[in-house]
Order: C-alpha cells, then sequence, then structure tokens
C-alpha cells in the first residue's frame, strides 16, 4: 500500500522501510522547513545548513531500521542536531561567529523598504529580526544554542530535548536558561524587539 495524503510519521515510516519512497519523501516534505530551519539557527549559513539539512535526510533514511519510536521529528531532530554539531567542529568558529559589540552594531544599519504596501513595514522588522537572532544565536557554545533552538525555535519539550541531545533534563534547563541570559543581553539594547522576537519563535515552531 502506498503514501496516501495525511498518514500518520509512524505509517510513513512502516512504508519508507519497506522501500516506499515516496512515503519517505512525504516525510521529507513534512519536515524539510523545521530541520532546515534549525540547521540555520544553528550554523549561520544558509549554504552549509541547505547540505547539513540534506545530509540529515540522507542520514535518517539509511537508519530507518534502527528508528524504534516514539517520536520520529524528536528522532529527527537529533540527527539534525548531531550533524550540525559535526558540521561546527569542522569550521573555525572565529569565521562565523559575532561578538556582542558586532551584533549590537548592526542595530544602526538601515533596511530598504521594498515598497509601500501595507505590511511591508512588518515585513522588513521580521527580516531585520531573523537576522539579529541569527548572529546573536551564534554568540552562545554550541550545547547552549541547541538547547535554546530546539526548546524556544522549534517547541520542543525539555525532555524531548534531553533525548536529542543525551543530556540529563536538569542540564538541559541549565543550558536553556543561560543561552536565555546571554540572548537577553542582545535585546536589552532594543526593548521593542522582545515582543517581535516572542512573534518569531511562535511562527517558527508552527512551520
Amino acid at each position: 500500500m502506498s503514501a496516501e495524503p495525511g498518514q500518520s510519521d509512524e505509517r510513513l515510516v512502516s512504508l519508507s522501510r519497506d522501500g516506499d519512497l515516496d512515503a519517505f519523501n512525504r516525510l521529507v516534505e513534512r519536515y524539510q522547513t523545521p530541520v532546515y530551519s534549525l540547521c540555520l539557527r544553528l550554523l549561520g549559513n544558509r549554504e552549509i545548513a541547505e547540505d547539513a539539512s540534506q545530509e540529515t535526510f540522507l542520514s535518517a533514511y539509511r537508519a530507518l531500521a534502527r528508528f524504534a519510536g516514539p517520536s520520529f521529528r524528536a528522532w529527527l531532530m537529533r540527527i539534525a542536531a548531531n550533524q550540525c554539531k559535526d558540521q561546527w567542529r569542522r569550521r573555525k568558529r572565529k569565521d562565523v561567529a559575532m561578538s556582542l559589540d558586532e551584533i549590537l552594531g548592526t542595530f544602526d544599519t538601515p533596511v530598504e523598504v521594498p515598497d509601500e504596501s501595507p505590511g511591508a513595514d512588518v515585513v522588513v522588522e521580521n527580516v531585520e529580526l531573523s537576522e539579529i537572532v541569527q548572529r546573536a544565536m551564534l554568540t552562545l557554545p554550541m550545547d547552549q544554542r541547541q538547547a535554546v533552538a530546539l526548546v524556544d525555535l522549534q517547541g520542543l519539550r525539555y525532555e524531548e530535548v534531553a533525548g536529542i541531545t543525551g543530556a540529563s533534563l536538569g542540564t538541559v534547563k541549565s543550558r536553556v536558561h543561560r543561552g536565555r541570559e546571554k540572548l537577553r543581553q542582545v535585546f536589552t539594547a532594543r526593548p521593542e524587539l522582545l515582543d517581535s522576537y516572542r512573534r518569531l519563535e511562535q511562527v517558527e515552531v508552527s512551520e
């Protein structure tokens, strides 16, 4: 039986294990946006994030026989997080990371409004905010960055993140707390961005 629209992750995984490539493609379509979003937040480079996303799905396909549940999404995010961690280790951190002073300096960079149509200012604000969040994320150590991205941007529970990262529940909570404190330093300079940041969290979690 081939894959049909609306089937559960578990059913699509089962079909994929039996060699149904269409079923696995449906899983890719279902999760390609959150996987890419996570990779981009952790790596800070679109091209490298795309490569990490592709490797994530290739690795997941090869490892389907070892998937034991309960959550395919959490399992996939663990693979993505590990891919990003490996990619990060192979790169020189100084090539992509920015200091807090450099991030704050970008606040004065003018953003060109593409047109005067309703909502254009909101689009610009979201683009600018996303860039600020990205640069701020890259100032965090990888373990904190992973925890914050998975909890705040992917909407995963602490228990799921503990399973993904292999850390204890207490360690995950500590990493998220320290990461948020570091990010708060960035947004203190622009308090008006806090509400927008919360909206961005909601958008990314819903994608």
